[in-house]
């Protein structure tokens, strides 16, 4: 595999321009936005498979956008999927959000807008990512695009087998020729459309209860990541996944809460753990409240004293005193034991 891209070697003040460039050019055209204050690294080695191009990507925090301007410009109406290797991919297409975690993939399409995205501080991410023209997916498209940004398992059967073969071709293209890369891509290719087919399979003949309980989940992981937008209500969240409000209603009912219920638990569990974070300490309840989605002070302390029986302030001491005394404690028996030893 040819090394098209490896941040150690330029300075950190150009690495990002020259890595969006180096996307543009290997792979398809997006803007890319980086975190302040955070020095971007990255690493992209790309081999040719015949019609297909096989590239291993690592990567710190970023958000990448295709918008449609610049679908219109250019497109070179590709799928892509991607085995995320180590940390956590995010992907937004379709108005569906897939956080794919290590040994899970995504397929998404360059024909429509989308948004790729690591977590600024979060461990860098690698994927494995095999990019083809859209005709040669000998499946219907109007099919296929229910399954973009959509976590697919890596870990058992197609999923599996597709993940092995493209960490066999990471570790082995070197060795081979190009008429082997040529065939390996044909092979690859195969893999990825019965992947693609055994999930339209299995999502087509689930019972309605298992069918119920996948987009339950998928509504869950999707307000999970938009708590903190203040427009996130059932009219969203059943637009975001074409189905009725009803629907949605129903789908709630049948898990035991409502859909205000439960955007309300997740954004108070959210604002739980941040107040406890020591590395979240610098920053007020009132921004912390925000981020939750919680945009009046008065309202957040309310439902936050009545979900945890005090005050979000307190907790917050309440948390600190709690981690002092335990360290505490630990260097009290560290000191002890250091004691025993010298006797």
């Amino acid at each position: 595999m040819e090394t098209v891209f490896d941040s150690t070697e330029l300075p950190v003040e150009t690495r990002t321009d020259a890595w969006q460039e180096t996307l543009s050019q290997a792979l398809i055209t997006t803007q890319t936005k980086f975190p302040e204050n955070e020095p971007f690294t990255a690493r992209l080695r790309t081999t040719a498979l015949g019609p297909a191009q096989f590239s291993s990507m690592t990567y710190t925090g970023l958000v990448s956008r295709r918008t449609r301007a610049l679908i219109r410009k250019s497109d070179p109406e590709l799928y892509q999927i991607a085995v995320v290797r180590s940390g956590q991919q995010g992907i937004e297409q379709e108005r569906r959000l897939a956080v794919v975690d290590h040994g899970d993939m995504v397929l998404y399409d360059s024909s429509r807008p989308f948004e790729a995205t690591v977590a600024p501080g979060a461990e860098p991410s690698t994927s494995l990512v095999l990019q083809f023209p859209r005709q040669l997916l000998p499946l219907p498209e109007h099919q296929v695009v229910s399954l973009l940004a959509v976590p697919l398992s890596g870990r058992k059967g197609m999923g599996r087998i597709l993940s092995q073969f493209l960490m066999g071709l990471d570790e082995n293209s070197d060795a081979c020729t190009p008429r082997d890369r040529a065939r390996l891509g044909v092979t690859g290719l195969d893999l990825v459309a019965g992947v693609v087919a055994h999930h339209l399979d299995r999502e087509q003949d689930l019972p309605p209860d298992s069918r119920q309980h996948i987009l339950f989940q998928r509504i869950s992981s999707f307000i999970h990541e938009h708590l903190s937008a203040p427009d996130l209500d059932p009219v969203a969240i059943a637009s975001a996944h074409h189905i009725s409000l009803r629907t949605l209603h129903r789908l709630f009912r049948h898990h035991g809460t409502s859909v205000a219920a439960f955007i309300r638990q997740q954004r108070l569990e959210r604002s739980r753990r941040d107040l406890a974070d020591p590395r979240l300490s610098r920053l007020s309840i009132r921004v912390v409240a925000a981020r939750c989605g919680f945009f009046r002070p008065a309202d957040f302390t309310r439902a936050f004293r009545i979900a945890y029986g005090m005050p979000p302030s307190e907790y917050r001491r309440f948390v600190r005193h709690n981690a002092v005394g335990t360290q505490r404690k630990a260097v009290g028996t560290q000191a002890q034991g250091c004691g025993a030893v010298s006797d």
